[in-house]
């Protein structure tokens, strides 16, 4: 019987086998970031996700304690994708652009 799900978990010969960790390679961003709303899983509530930052994950943090201070709401970083709660995008989108960065408010038509 051969079952392509089943790992050796333990042995008796070394003990308990343990899985290398696998790292998660991120993907690159194009140099410009987007910000888009998104309310799906969420009951309804609306955060903005800011993608295409090209930082690591303490650089990350940073910048997404300084939105979330600036914006006066919550928000997290969750696999190099920060979350910002509310719809924040023209305050999030100025805040960006005033650091240097190239923005797009993506999932937006245009006006």
């Amino acid at each position: 019987m051969t079952d392509n799900n089943s790992r050796l978990v333990y042995s008796t010969d070394s003990g308990r086998i343990d899985e290398p960790e696998q790292k998660v390679q991120r993907p690159k961003g194009d140099g410009i970031v987007r910000i888009q709303r998104q309310t799906s899983g969420r009951k309804g509530k609306g955060v903005c996700l800011i993608t295409g930052l090209d930082l690591q994950d303490a650089e990350l943090e940073k910048l997404a304690a300084e939105l979330k201070k600036k914006c006066g709401c919550g928000g997290s970083v969750k696999e190099g994708v920060i979350e910002i709660q509310g719809d924040k995008r023209d305050l999030i989108k100025t805040l960006l652009e005033a650091k240097g960065l190239k923005v797009k408010l993506a999932g937006v038509e245009p006006e």
